[in-house]
């Protein structure tokens, strides 16, 4: 496996913060640590060289010739990507992206 280095933007550290401080708010304290490492985890899983995903649907994403790949069913996260390195630049939840995409 080639791994390639993967460099996460603050906003997207921030999203999976605010996901894991609503989590623990409900009382769920392992559920939301869970939540932190599985995303961490998928985010450096990206960084193997032999997966490439899709283009993005959502258009503003596309225009800015992102890559999407699906965490849990439910958050798209946007990605660039070239020979060396992987920049994760967003994530959402995956039913407010409108895709034109059909």
């Amino acid at each position: 496996m080639v791994e390639r280095k993967v460099t996460i933007h603050e906003t997207v550290v921030e999203f999976v913060a605010e996901i894991a401080l609503y989590v623990e708010g409900r009382g769920l304290l392992e559920t939301a640590r869970k939540f932190i490492d599985d995303a961490f985890s998928f985010f450096e899983e990206l960084g193997d060289s032999r997966i490439t995903h899709r283009p993005c649907g959502y258009v503003q994403w596309r225009k800015l010739s992102y890559r999407c790949a699906t965490f849990r069913k439910k958050y798209t996260i946007a990605y660039l990507e070239n020979a060396t390195e992987i920049i994760i630049c967003d994530i959402a939840l995956s039913k407010m992206l409108v895709s034109d995409l059909k």
